[in-house]
């Protein structure tokens, strides 16, 4: 399974990528322009310094369903990096524009995947990736971990060649739960990438721990 950090912080995206703990970046048009301090341009100074801090895939979306729009953006965010991914949403006017990228070769990860059907049509439209709104499932009173796991049931079952993306768990739980439902990728936000190393009785071990050392070392300092 694979992490991907969903921000554009190139602080966050730095140490998480020095440390080993990611494996892509995800981003959205909030995400650039608060890196970008709110310029109102679009992004592509925020994705290239990503890119260049980086080797790691970028997840990069598109900013509008127009069919012919959608090609022409998502050909302009491709030609910024070779680690460029497009996320389009999965409607009905962009399904044409992911066949023509996916034709010269963009790779596209669709968007706005709620269930089954949606994440079916997104694989065979050309989609290399499904990206299922977790957060927003849950919010609205689904189960986002539930559909992943359909999702990710379906595709094996037809030998689908399309990754299932969890997008946005909100806690170390959903996280867990995202994970045993088979999700093949989870983008998380930095703090709770960062609450993954915390448990309940993280506190308590770490204290047990500290004091076997202390006991270790007096014994050797009496020996």
């Amino acid at each position: 399974m694979k992490i991907y950090l969903a921000t554009a912080g190139l602080e966050d995206i730095r140490w998480a990528a020095g440390v080993g703990l990611i494996d892509g970046i995800l981003t959205t048009h909030a995400m650039l322009d608060a890196a970008g301090s709110g310029d109102g341009g679009d992004g592509h100074d925020v994705l290239s310094a990503i890119c260049r801090a980086t080797g790691l895939p970028v997840l990069a979306s598109v900013g509008t369903v127009s069919a012919d729009d959608i090609y022409r953006e998502g050909r302009e965010l491709a030609k910024l990096s070779d680690q460029i991914a497009v996320q389009i949403p999965m409607v009905e006017d962009a399904v044409g524009a992911i066949g023509r990228l996916r034709a010269d070769g963009v790779r596209v990860v669709t968007t706005l995947v709620f269930g089954v059907p949606q994440a079916v049509l997104g694989a065979k439209a050309g989609a290399y990736a499904v990206s299922v709104a977790v957060d927003q499932l849950d919010l609205y009173g689904h189960d986002g971990a539930d559909a992943v796991r359909d999702i990710v049931t379906v595709f094996r079952a037809d030998g689908a060649e399309c990754d299932v993306l969890a997008a946005l768990p909100e806690h170390a739980a959903q996280f867990a739960r995202c994970a045993r439902a088979g999700a093949d990728v989870i983008a998380l936000a930095p703090a709770v990438l960062r609450s993954l190393f915390v448990h309940p009785l993280t506190d308590r071990g770490l204290d047990l721990w500290l004091r076997d050392v202390a006991i270790r070392h007096r014994a050797r300092a009496t020996a």
